[in-house]
């Protein structure tokens, strides 16, 4: 894959870890390399959950400027769907995902870290869409997720302003949805993600796609996409297994095959 990321399973949760020191900058290499690590983690079976993680430092700071400076507008016509693409492969995972993170997501770090169903932040992280800054905007989703998360107008001012926001005004916006101390960021992660573990993957899976893809379409057409979604599940073992535990033992005691 690369030297610059790392997938690893324990206890049925993925972690795709980022490492590029010091900062964890998102070169052409490393979204490759995010697009074949979503590519892994959506196949195996053995995986339940994921967590994203730039490690104990920080989280991504932002793309590889240096890289990007030496492109031309015909470059970029080609590596800005690239780059959009393999942030949609991270955000098309089909198993609930967390990001993890630490020190800095900026930039390109802030939007890898929107890809993810739910952020958990140190209390020392730092946030935000700096691209105005370099007479840019967010190029790989920052744009459309950001509003999303916290609104149209908080994400004009800080798309517009490029400032830096701290774990607790993150917290407080909706951009991250739990704070703790730095040295328990992982834990807090993976404590996010692995009650879904042994869950019924197929119900999982047409939840998060029924309601990440409805969000990009008016209701009606939202509606539609859940009442497939529901009826297909239908067809899985999940579904017979799940109903007959409830009708004999009650709620919540099902054991679930993935299937």
């Amino acid at each position: 894959m690369s030297d610059l990321l790392c997938v690893e399973v324990e206890a049925g949760i993925a972690t795709i870890r980022l490492q590029r020191p010091p900062m964890n900058a998102l070169n052409v290499e490393i979204q490759e390399a995010l697009r074949a690590a979503s590519e892994e983690v959506t196949e195996r079976r053995d995986v339940g959950a994921v967590v994203l993680y730039g490690g104990e430092k920080v989280f991504a700071a932002g793309a590889d400027i240096k890289e990007m400076e030496q492109m031309s507008y015909a470059d970029m016509v080609f590596h800005s769907r690239r780059l959009q693409s393999a942030f949609t492969a991270v955000a098309r995972i089909p198993k609930p995902t967390v990001a993890a993170i630490t020190g800095y997501a900026l930039g390109g770090g802030c939007e890898l870290a929107m890809t993810c169903d739910f952020r958990v932040a140190a209390k020392n992280a730092k946030l935000g869409q700096p691209e105005i800054l370099l007479g840019l905007i967010p190029g790989a989703g920052g744009t459309q997720r950001l509003s999303r998360l916290v609104g149209p107008a908080k994400a004009k001012d800080l798309v517009y302003s490029g400032r830096f926001v701290s774990a607790d005004e993150a917290l407080a916006i909706g951009l991250v949805d739990e704070v703790v101390e730095a040295e328990d960021v992982y834990a807090a992660a993976r404590a996010r993600v692995e009650q879904y573990v042994g869950g019924p993957a197929l119900a999982l899976r047409a939840a998060k796609e029924a309601i990440d893809r409805g969000l990009e379409v008016e209701l009606d057409t939202g509606l539609e996409i859940e009442s497939m979604q529901f009826a297909s599940l239908f067809a899985t073992k999940d579904r017979a297994i799940g109903m007959r535990s409830f009708i004999e033992n009650g709620p919540g005691k099902a054991s679930f095959e993935g299937a």
